[in-house]
């Protein structure tokens, strides 16, 4: 989709784009640069073209690596060919769109959790801050230890607010100061012919590769973590005093885990989840600024 293509310019009343509609629509917070990518991702000839066929391939060679790993399941298990292939994969056939996506999803995690350390008062977790650069960033487990890094917060975070006997609370001043209003204007994403697949298609692709590469226990807790979208809301609605943003959340119910058939969907929403919930946060600390509480830390 071309850019200009989100523009009211464009508008006929009688065949009126659904992405430009969504795109204006200001309902659901998000960066605008990541708003706009996702809106040209959607409209895209391969999510209209190639996705329904991918999702296809994906759903069949999934079928058969779980009937594999059920006989084998250590055969194959290699995180780092999983993440060359991966960083491969991203270079060479997936658009400057759905990267400026992927990519993003680890900067805007990677401040979520530091917001939330960073605001519960007697608790130090020492986490493993992912903002990847460059596509060699991700051959350093990048997938796999975003993963892990969401499971390890919740436990240590749990852990000592049990210790100590104390619980998440609006705190009297809120640390915004890891919040970064980011454009991610610092990544020159490749924009070759072959640069072709959409965020959804990317994701489908991938996910046979990930079950493949992973041992079980890696790619169910991976498919797992995606609900605990909603348990990292609940913490940063806790921290702000205000709960209303859950509406946003999708991957909801973390203690009833869902089929791992259904993970690359519910990555897309996991994205989604994100983004928004940063936005948020974004919102906060620029509405600070404004009345002179804080100065702004932005990239």
């Amino acid at each position: 989709m071309k850019e200009k293509e989100l523009d009211i310019s464009t508008h006929d009343e009688r065949d009126p784009d659904p992405w430009l509609a969504l795109y204006l629509d200001d309902s659901i917070p998000i960066n605008n640069k990541a708003k706009r990518a996702l809106m040209r991702d959607n409209s895209s000839k391969s999510s209209r073209y190639l996705l329904p066929f991918i999702q296809l391939w994906s759903k069949v060679a999934m079928f058969f690596i779980h009937a594999f790993k059920f006989f084998f399941p250590k055969a194959f298990n290699s995180s780092k060919v999983l993440h060359r292939v991966l960083a491969w994969g991203l270079r060479n056939f997936v658009s400057p769109d759905a990267n400026l996506l992927i990519f993003r999803h680890f900067h805007v995690g990677t401040e979520i959790l530091q917001f939330i350390a960073g605001n519960v008062p007697g608790v130090k977790i020492v986490g493993n801050p992912l903002k990847p650069r460059d596509f060699e960033d991700i051959k350093d487990d990048l997938f796999l230890k975003h993963d892990l890094n969401l499971y390890n917060f919740v436990i240590h975070l749990n852990h000592q607010l049990k210790e100590k006997a104390v619980s998440i609370s609006k705190p009297e001043k809120i640390n915004l100061e890891m919040i970064t209003e980011d454009q991610f204007d610092h990544i020159e994403f490749p924009n070759r012919w072959t640069n072709v697949l959409d965020l959804r298609s990317a994701i489908e692709l991938f996910t046979p590769f990930y079950q493949l590469f992973l041992t079980s226990n890696d790619f169910v807790r991976a498919s797992n973590s995606l609900q605990l979208d909603e348990t990292i809301a609940i913490y940063t609605s806790q921290i702000l005093g205000t709960p209303g943003h859950l509406g946003l959340v999708n991957n909801k119910h973390p203690m009833v885990p869902v089929s791992t058939f259904s993970a690359a969907y519910r990555l897309v929403l996991h994205g989604l989840a994100a983004e928004t919930l940063h936005e948020i946060l974004v919102g906060v600390k620029l509405k600070k600024n404004a009345d002179g509480v804080m100065t702004p830390n932005f990239r």
